[in-house]
């Protein structure tokens, strides 16, 4: 989870969400990523998206049933969709959505929207054919910070 909040540091000093992922595979990172979307103008542009994407392209396979996901705060819907599709071994996260959602509430603005679709990760998951364990707020706090940084 630190190498994921260094990812989220370097999204925020590149002037976007500070929103950091990484794929690990046994004790190893495979493919780490900070979030995008408003850098490259990509409404997918995700942190786990991308991440995903890149530990795909290195291990060149579409499952990646053997690694698991770290990222500083609950997957959406579209990542956790991807999870799936990916077939990921597990998913390990800090912030959950409706800690994005109460920020949004007390401190969005017309930079910084904090969109949130109230669909969790699990639910995701649980509607689907895969059965992906997922560790939920995992050093919570350390990644509720970075939406103030």
């Amino acid at each position: 989870m630190v190498a994921a909040i260094r990812q989220a540091e370097r999204a925020k000093q590149k002037g976007d969400y500070a929103i950091g992922a990484v794929l690990v595979r046994g004790n190893t990172i495979i493919a780490a990523a900070n979030n995008r979307s408003k850098v490259d103008e990509n409404p997918i542009g995700h942190a786990e998206l991308l991440a995903i994407l890149r530990g795909s392209r290195i291990l060149k396979h579409r499952h990646l049933t053997d690694c698991v996901l770290y990222t500083t705060h609950e997957p959406c819907p579209m990542c956790a969709s991807v999870a799936v599709w990916a077939r990921l071994k597990g998913i390990v996260y800090g912030s959950r959505i409706s800690d994005m959602r109460n920020h949004r509430l007390s401190h969005g603005n017309r930079d910084h929207l904090w969109r949130t679709i109230e669909i969790s990760c699990a639910e995701v998951i649980r509607k689907s054919t895969e059965e992906i364990p997922l560790a939920k707020n995992f050093m919570r706090k350390e990644c509720i910070k970075l939406f103030h940084s």
